[in-house]
């Protein structure tokens, strides 16, 4: 069993800082992609930023130049370094990793942590 335990959310003023977290445990052979999603309420899920294993990212159009998107390997660990956020960037936000469970490969869930931002 695979487990993405997430943390960081919280409420902070427009222009301020986050940084969320999100540590995969279990039994699995390894990770391939991380991605951080958020969903607004009434709207859909979207996805926020991604990294493979090998270091490369991928952000939406809204938040490049804003977010970072990280990982550390050795700790099964991906983070999202969020500045200069702005209330459009309210929503939950989710962990997905992409792991592989010996020849199985299949994409699990955080439980989500949620993000306000509001003055």
């Amino acid at each position: 069993q695979v487990q993405l335990v997430e943390s960081g959310g919280g409420l902070v003023q427009p222009g301020g800082s986050l940084r969320l977290s999100c540590a995969a445990s279990g039994s699995f052979y390894s990770i391939n992609v991380m991605a951080w999603y958020r969903q607004a309420p009434g709207k859909q899920r979207e996805l926020v930023a991604a990294i493979t294993s090998g270091g490369t990212t991928n952000y939406l159009d809204s938040v490049k130049g804003r977010f970072t998107i990280s990982r550390d390997n050795a700790k099964n660990t991906v983070y999202l370094q969020m500045n200069n956020l702005k209330p459009e960037d309210t929503a939950a936000y989710y962990c997905d990793a992409e792991v592989r469970v010996f020849t199985t490969i299949r994409n699990y869930w955080g439980q989500g942590t949620q993000v306000t931002v509001s003055s």
